[in-house]
């Protein structure tokens, strides 16, 4: 029987012909990105979202659940058998220790969090620089195909308004500032279209 390290190479062969160069060029550079945006990780960062990950878990929850059934049981059978009560009710001792594993928990899901979103939003920078260059590029290809149209004198030449207009690239400015105002336009006129409670 063939061992996995053996059947390896012949598997990263496979998977790299179903593909071709350029996909497989953009499939390295996105785990090149990815592997160094996790080396760049601090230690204590990275035990943080350990931890993180092994209490978002269904078995936390049991795991808390149990701990407060058996610490309530546990203080109230104490001094039926003859023990000296820890925690008696109403349980002072219990709920600054869930306060503080709250607060902690809670702590530790922002630190989380806020790599991811420090993630997502390099990511979207990204994706807005890729789709402007694109959009740059579509709008010289567009130019050059009209250019081409027409040189040719088997083509016959016509005015295209909407072809003239694409071969000039969006002014990335202009979209916010008309995005904006479609905004602020739309809510006057959700404002004005609500209808308004009589005043008592």
């Amino acid at each position: 029987m063939a061992s996995p390290d053996a059947r390896a190479p012949d598997q990263d062969v496979t998977a790299t012909s179903v593909v071709s160069e350029h996909v497989a060029q953009n499939i390295e550079t996105i785990a090149h990105l990815h592997a160094e945006a996790e080396y760049r990780v601090g230690r204590h960062q990275r035990a943080i979202e350990k931890v993180t990950g092994m209490l978002a878990r269904p078995q936390t929850i049991y795991a808390i659940a149990t701990g407060v059934v058996l610490w309530v049981a546990a203080n109230l059978a104490a001094p039926s058998m003859g023990f000296r009560c820890l925690d008696p009710p109403p349980f002072f001792w219990l709920q600054g220790l869930t306060s503080l594993g709250a607060l902690v928990m809670t702590t530790m899901v922002l630190t989380t969090q806020r790599r991811q979103a420090m993630r997502v939003a390099q990511r979207d920078h990204l994706d807005l620089q890729v789709n402007l260059i694109a959009e740059q590029k579509i709008a010289k290809l567009i130019a050059l195909i009209e250019e081409l149209r027409r040189d040719l004198p088997s083509v016959r030449d016509r005015l295209d308004p909407v072809a003239e207009a694409m071969t000039e690239a969006v002014d990335a400015n202009a979209v916010v500032s008309v995005l904006e105002h479609t905004v602020e336009l739309t809510k006057s006129q959700s404002q004005l279209a609500a209808p308004k409670t009589p005043a008592r």
